[in-house]
């Protein structure tokens, strides 16, 4: 009997301990349950909106096959279409504001009629997927690297007389950042209306602080944040990367530069920063305005007021286009506006960006723009801030040397602005850079300029940045061991999240 009941205690703390481990089974099945379920649901909208077959099959199999890993990761960064603001801007247009229509019709006098007929058809092409028209009437100035661009942008806020749009994808409160906060303030106080705009993401290590001492100044400000509104609260793979800065309707810039001391080559990692802004004068603000105001509706459900400059600008009368795009857009309007550019070249097509891995499409266009007998030049950092960029960019450069595209790395520091010249007369300066994120994830802007004498200016600023470069050859990539050519490989397999 004693033997018996030492023996009791053991047997009942093992059926307890089969009883837990059952259970713990059954709550791993069903979780396995639940994960596939979910696995399946969302590789039917994986196979019904990704933008390639390839990409489909990718998350297809990821999804069905390893389910609690892969269905975070696509809700997260799977998806290519910010539905949230198409339905915004759907709602924008189909309000019974009219500020946005009036404001397209007084303009309507200064669209830019081009005589020579293979331009023309290029220029009707691009308006198609701005949803903009090229306007004439405009004086545009290049500014290069940080001090000319800065300079330019304060002394505009400054001379601000009815209002100020601010807008940038990374802010910084360190002492460039520090500038722009007490140029807002003082315009504010002023009796100015300022709106502040940034992105949650880029700018994720501003302090609330540097937004409180706006608001207490008057400023309005507001985050653009990809999470905000219904089934958006995991999206993280959409940024607004448009630096924007409108004055009275009258002034504006737009480019490469962010707002912080790196900007300056003040950062002791980067060193040199080569960056370039453009400043425009003239009726084509209006696309700059358009776009702040968009992105202002989504962040702060306000439609803000219009007021476009229709003064001729008596310095020149140059036609430009601002070409908006992003992940609402119906189309992959940036990469479509590369490959118009690079099918019109009938000379040269020199580009510029800081981040280098094209897509399919992209790719094509150089090559047969090469092939065509077209002077292709790119210009790339030696030294990327990215090092799967870095990698990547070698699983494709081979091809393009073999087919007569000349690469070029700039040497003196880190090169990240984002700029073309097609032929004599053609530019573009913007925000976008030469990439999947930039093509089809990120919110981005680009100003085209048609003008003989600012392709001239353009010219002379990529003469100094090849001095500045190294040419690339074939045994730059074909050198590489064999284990850099696999890693360059499987960070290509990246490209669609860079």
């Amino acid at each position: 009997m004693t033997t018996e009941n030492n023996l009791a205690p053991p047997r009942r703390f093992h059926r307890i301990g089969q009883l837990i481990r059952h259970r713990r089974g059954q709550l791993r099945a069903s979780i396995l349950l639940i994960a596939h379920l979910l696995g399946f649901l969302s590789s039917l909208n994986a196979l019904m909106t990704t933008r390639t077959s390839q990409g489909a099959v990718a998350w297809i199999v990821a999804l069905n096959s390893f389910p609690l890993a892969a269905v975070p990761v696509y809700w997260v960064f799977g998806r290519n279409k910010f539905q949230g603001y198409v339905t915004a801007r759907r709602e924008l247009v189909e309000s019974e504001e009219v500020v946005v229509r009036e404001a397209r019709e007084r303009v309507e006098p200064f669209y830019s009629d081009f005589s020579d007929r293979a331009r023309s058809d290029g220029a009707d092409a691009a308006q198609r997927l701005a949803d903009l028209p090229f306007l004439r009437g405009n004086e545009v100035e290049l500014l290069i690297d940080g001090e000319a661009t800065f300079d330019s942008i304060l002394a505009g806020i400054a001379s601000a007389e009815r209002y100020v749009m601010v807008q940038f994808y990374i802010v910084r409160d360190d002492g460039l950042g520090r500038r722009f906060k007490e140029a807002m303030i003082e315009r504010a106080s002023a009796g100015v209306d300022v709106y502040f705009l940034y992105d949650e993401i880029g700018s994720h290590q501003l302090p609330g602080s540097y937004s409180a001492d706006l608001r207490e100044a008057g400023v309005r400000v507001s985050r653009f944040h990809s999470t905000r509104g219904t089934g958006n609260k995991f999206q993280l793979n959409f940024r607004n990367h448009r630096k924007i800065v409108v004055v009275d309707g009258r002034s504006a810039w737009v480019g490469g530069h962010n707002v912080g001391d790196e900007y300056l080559g003040l950062d002791p990692k980067f060193g040199d920063w080569r960056d370039t802004h453009l400043r425009i004068a003239g009726p084509s603000i209006l696309g700059l305005q358009l776009s702040f105001v968009e992105d202002w509706h989504w962040a702060t459900d306000e439609l803000l007021q219009i007021r476009p400059n229709l003064e001729l600008s008596e310095a020149s009368d140059v036609s430009v286009l601002i070409l908006p795009s992003g992940p609402a857009d119906e189309l992959e309007t940036a990469s479509l506006m590369y490959q118009l550019v690079i099918q019109g070249a009938t000379d040269r097509i020199w580009i510029a960006s800081p981040y280098f891995v094209p897509d399919h499409g992209v790719m094509s266009s150089l090559h047969l723009a090469a092939k065509r007998g077209v002077d292709v030049r790119i210009i790339i950092p030696e030294a990327p801030d990215s090092r799967l960029v870095y990698y990547a960019a070698y699983a494709f450069l081979g091809e393009l040397l073999h087919t007569g595209v000349r690469i070029f790395r700039y040497e003196p520091g880190f090169l990240h602005h984002k700029v073309f010249l097609v032929d004599d007369d053609v530019s573009g300066v913007g925000t976008a850079n030469f990439d999947n994120r930039s093509f089809r994830l990120n919110f981005e802007v680009t100003a085209i300029v048609v003008d003989e004498t600012f392709a001239s200016e353009m010219e002379e600023m990529f003469a100094a940045d090849f001095v500045a470069s190294r040419e690339m050859t074939l045994e730059d990539v074909e050198t590489k061991p064999w284990w850099f050519r696999v890693f360059a490989r499987a960070s290509y397999l990246t490209a669609p999240l860079l």
